[in-house]
């Protein structure tokens, strides 16, 4: 059986005396939707620094791609083709679009083909391209979003992370963002998604684990957690 494209097993976070992250056993196999879904506060967002490299391990092992990262810097991890759309977006306000989205694509070596997906992201994201020279901290929340995942792409990911992405977003364009996300991973994104509204990142899913302070308390294929008694009660308001 071939090894798991992220396997986390132990993983342990620490904000100085306080363990947001007790223990985390995690998998994604190549071409696989994830979601992580918990109550605030269980560490779901502390996991995902650490599995990016924003926030050291205090104990555990993340290996991506058959080789351990934990000793990586960030931007390696990027190299790699891990890449994260942050809780909050983290977009360059200052920056045009177009110079947001060449960030993305700063490890890249292939100008001319860079531009060349720029443009096909346009067909999923025709804001921007209305938008491309203007400032991106003057966009709404809905096209911020948009500016932050395609930025995130651009990076030509393995493995695609995204932190609350509907957080703050109207309906319409929450169900924008997801539409894109679909596109996205029938191409063969492997997808690690942690979403507030669970029933939506169930729906959007093919396995999910449940989070509850710092540890995994259930986890399963993500249409039977749907109709699991306990999640129905603690995370769909049933």
């Amino acid at each position: 059986m071939s090894e798991a494209l992220l396997q986390i097993a132990g993983l342990k976070v620490r904000y100085g005396a306080i363990e947001a992250v007790k223990s985390l056993d995690l998998h994604i196999d190549e071409g696989e939707r994830v979601t992580l879904i918990g109550a605030n506060g269980a560490g779901k967002s502390s996991s995902l620094k650490a599995l990016t490299g924003l926030l050291p391990a205090a104990a555990g092992q993340i290996r991506f791609a058959g080789r351990s990262i934990l000793n990586l810097a960030p931007h390696e991890r990027l190299t790699l083709g891990i890449a994260m759309v942050p809780e909050g977006r983290g977009i360059f306000a200052r920056m045009s679009v177009l110079e947001n989205l060449q960030a993305g694509a700063f490890l890249r070596r292939d100008p001319q083909q860079v531009n060349l997906e720029i443009r096909q992201l346009f067909e999923h994201f025709p804001r921007l391209e209305e938008r491309l020279q203007q400032s991106a901290g003057l966009l709404s929340g809905g096209e911020q979003q948009m500016l932050a995942l395609a930025r995130a792409l651009l990076s030509k990911p393995r493995l695609l992370v995204l932190d609350e992405p509907s957080m703050g977003l109207a309906p319409i364009m929450v169900e924008k963002l997801f539409q894109v996300i679909d596109d996205v991973c029938r191409q063969g994104m492997t997808l690690l998604l942690v979403e507030q509204n669970a029933r939506l990142a169930l729906q959007v899913t093919d396995r999910a684990y449940v989070m509850d302070t710092g540890r995994i308390s259930l986890s399963g294929a993500s249409d039977q957690l749907l109709d699991h008694p306990e999640v129905r009660s603690a995370y769909l308001g049933e």
